[in-house]
């Protein structure tokens, strides 16, 4: 199946309308890295005039995700997904354009591979970068990804 940005933000709206209203959007994806924008609006801003540090966590989220779903699509299995946990850093008010970048697709294969070559459960960390248009890392965000095959 080809990789396509519009089919993935097609997606969103249908499937994750709030981040759709928000504005994250699906720039990039191959099979080890992912790029998603957001911009500050009214719509998603905070009392503090920046980006509301959920929308941030969507855009991020949305980055390590979307690589997870194709992975497990050109897996051919069915697999679940879940985030078990998740941490942020956040340095730099967020204003104008944020991009969120991952580039740990390459975890997703191996994770996907030893869980079907052993039936248990795999648990493996991802980052998502955001900066802003300035190229100033504003958030920093880690999702620990859970893959297993279903019964």
């Amino acid at each position: 199946m080809a990789i396509s940005t519009r089919k993935y933000n097609v997606y969103n709206f249908f499937k994750l309308p709030s981040a759709w209203w928000c504005g994250v959007r699906l720039k990039y994806i191959d099979a080890n890295k992912a790029v998603v924008s957001v911009k500050h609006r009214w719509f998603n801003q905070n009392p503090f005039n920046s980006m509301f540090w959920a929308v941030q966590g969507m855009a991020a989220e949305y980055a390590t995700g979307v690589m997870v779903i194709n992975q497990i699509k050109e897996s051919g299995k069915k697999i679940s997904m879940l985030v078990a946990s998740n941490n942020a850093i956040f340095t730099k008010k967020a204003t104008g354009r944020i991009t969120f970048t991952c580039e740990d697709g390459h975890l997703i294969t191996d994770a996907i591979s030893r869980t079907i070559a052993t039936g248990e459960g795999q648990v493996f960390t991802m980052k998502s970068i955001g900066v802003n248009e300035n190229g100033v890392v504003v958030s920093t965000f880690n999702f620990d990804w859970t893959v297993r095959l279903k019964k």
